[in-house]
């Protein structure tokens, strides 16, 4: 059965439109906009972020739906440890056609916001409440501005809360091959839903506009490297079982 979700021309554009958006989004963060959009957020009559403590945007944004969100995640991660489990013992488990998607999913559930964190880890921007436009105590730095090195590392870039949603663009592979549109709709879909909850971050000062789309381009790179691996892998598969029989045919009887 052929187990190819994607061309190598869709990947290829894939990888175009990762970096045009990785252009774009470097220019947006060397403007103004990140600043225009947190000021907005920003009352600088009372000096603090109006949406920082309320429910909407702290406990349910931050709290319950981050949760309700993690829980969903661990689904098909469940479904693919009880498939690995019972093909360890040789017993009846998933079709391969819902093995691979699954398989596929529960990645995206891992590195999605595996990857996020660890970039996170590594970035020394600040988030806009630890500005001292904002009351904070650290000054601030446009992206690929130098910073030096007597300014403590924010660990703010990409958004993490909104990899906590970004995952479900691991939902389109339950489409390809035989729907790509759908597919797209689909991991379209999940992206709005990430810049949303990411959209609630902002409004409580926790991240900038560009926090929030690498969070949504480190979603989208995922996937696209995963589909590309799976490509790969199918093919180099491809090659060997050829190779083996072109090999078998040739030897003498």
């Amino acid at each position: 059965m052929d187990k190819t979700l994607v061309g190598w021309h869709v990947l290829r554009r894939a990888a175009w439109l990762l970096a045009a958006s990785a252009a774009l989004i470097l220019l947006i963060g060397m403007g103004d906009i990140d600043l225009w959009l947190a000021d907005l957020m920003f009352d600088f009559h009372v000096h603090e972020f109006p949406w920082q403590h309320v429910w909407l945007t702290e406990a349910f944004g931050h709290g319950t739906l981050k949760t309700l969100l993690t829980v969903l995640g661990a689904l098909p991660l469940a479904a693919c440890a009880w498939d690995l489990w019972r093909l360890a013992r040789r017993r009846r488990a998933l079709p391969d056609w819902w093995r691979l998607r699954v398989r596929l999913m529960s990645l995206c559930v891992i590195l999605i916001p595996l990857i996020t964190s660890l970039l996170k880890r590594a970035s020394r921007s600040h988030c806009p409440w630890d500005l001292e436009r904002y009351g904070g105590y650290q000054p601030y730095y446009r992206l690929l501005e130098h910073i030096p090195g007597w300014v403590e590392a924010g660990h703010c870039l990409p958004g993490g809360h909104a990899s906590s949603a970004l995952w479900l663009v691991g939902l389109a592979v339950f489409w390809l091959p035989h729907n790509p549109r759908k597919a797209a709709d689909v991991a379209l879909s999940a992206l709005a839903f990430g810049a949303a909850v990411g959209w609630m971050q902002q409004m409580r000062g926790a991240h900038f506009l560009t926090h929030t789309l690498w969070s949504m381009w480190v979603a989208c790179a995922v996937l696209a490297a995963l589909l590309a691996a799976n490509k790969a892998l199918r093919a180099a598969r491809r090659g060997a079982a050829e190779t083996e029989n072109t090999a078998s045919g040739q030897a003498p009887a």
